[in-house]
């Protein structure tokens, strides 16, 4: 599956407006949707359901005391039904229609627009992408949108998270940050799961202050020059070398050689990144955390159109990404050597 979405009923499990993602799948609404509209447009109008785990062999069945299966109910009773994850007495689903219900206060006060949603793999992880009002410019026409994402995980591993994702509009980057609460608000898969998602939604009010703080960084990067020294010593903290102690020979080295690659490449991106080349932005710690996530988002070494999007957003580029903005803060924070 070149893409990593789930594909049901000959589609992708997947919605967008406005811009057609990477991938070119997933159906385009033309104007932003309501939830109930969303959950349709995405192929997401299902549920997952929390039945029995027994142990079997041969003829010889044993139910497992406080052990349950988590399934998807579009496959449930067919012969290749997909098993989410197996989970305690005490997890409980949060249903898809409930996900996107916890935008609905926001969208519905037009404080925010769904933007896109899907599911990817067989349907244990979905996520919601809802863009907010007044976009972010750094600097002359630089612009940054300014979005939440919500993903729930239907393997029992994960707690719902709601991200805050800036996406820079010239190269599309998604940009993450370590921010002082954390990237990520998250409520776990427990008896109060609901009540505690109401509770999420009124600290919700942070997002203001939370972008506000985001803007005042990205324009402060800005307006630090960066040279070849500190350039060096940025990639090198954005990707430290690995350790010879903790890896035999063999892995050492071609670990070495991924950090070198990705140091090079982001040094790339740095001056010829889209964007990158503006007179305002040119040489600075701006163009730099850029060079960064545009190597991460677009030309990570090693991670393909299969695995990218859950890359970019969950995984090791998402991490990346966070580490690059926090060595920007700490440099301007308590300067340069």
């Amino acid at each position: 599956m070149a893409h990593s979405l789930l594909i049901r009923d000959g589609g992708a499990s997947m919605f967008y407006v406005e811009r057609e993602p990477w991938h070119g799948l997933g159906k385009k609404l033309d104007k932003p949707a309501t939830a109930a509209a969303a959950i349709k447009a995405a192929k997401l109008d299902w549920d997952v359901r929390k039945v029995p785990l027994y142990a079997c062999e041969g003829l010889n069945n044993l139910l497992l005391p406080h052990r349950y299966a988590i399934v998807p109910s579009f496959a449930w009773g067919k012969p290749k039904c997909p098993v989410f994850g197996s989970v305690g007495e005490a997890y409980v689903p949060l249903q898809n229609n409930e996900a996107f219900g916890f935008f609905d206060p926001i969208v519905g006060e037009n404080a925010a627009v769904y933007h896109t949603a899907g599911a990817l793999g067989q349907g244990e992880r979905i996520w919601v992408l809802a863009k907010l009002p007044d976009d972010i410019r750094v600097v002359g026409d630089d612009i940054t949108e300014k979005y939440l994402l919500l993903s729930n995980s239907h393997d029992g591993e994960s707690a719902v998270q709601i991200k805050f994702t800036p996406i820079r509009v010239v190269c599309q980057n998604t940009l993450s940050m370590a921010l002082a609460l954390g990237p990520t608000l998250r409520v776990g898969h427990h008896r109060d799961l609901k009540k505690r998602l109401e509770q999420a939604v009124s600290l919700l009010g942070i997002i203001k202050t939370q972008y506000a703080s985001i803007e005042e960084s990205f324009q402060a990067m800005a307006m630090v020059q960066v040279n070849g020294k500190r350039l060096a010593a940025y990639l090198q903290a954005v990707f430290p070398d690995p350790d010879p102690k903790k890896l035999p020979m063999v892995r050492y080295e071609r670990a070495r050689k991924r950090i070198q690659d990705c140091r090079h490449w982001s040094e790339y991106f740095f001056v010829r990144g889209k964007g990158n080349a503006e007179p305002k932005v040119k040489g600075t710690l701006w163009a730099a955390y850029n060079g960064v996530t545009e190597f991460t988002d677009h030309r990570d070494l090693g991670f393909g159109d299969s695995r990218r999007l859950q890359n970019v957003w969950f995984g090791n580029g998402y991490s990346t990404k966070a580490r690059a903005f926090q060595v920007a803060e700490t440099n301007m924070r308590v300067g340069w050597n």
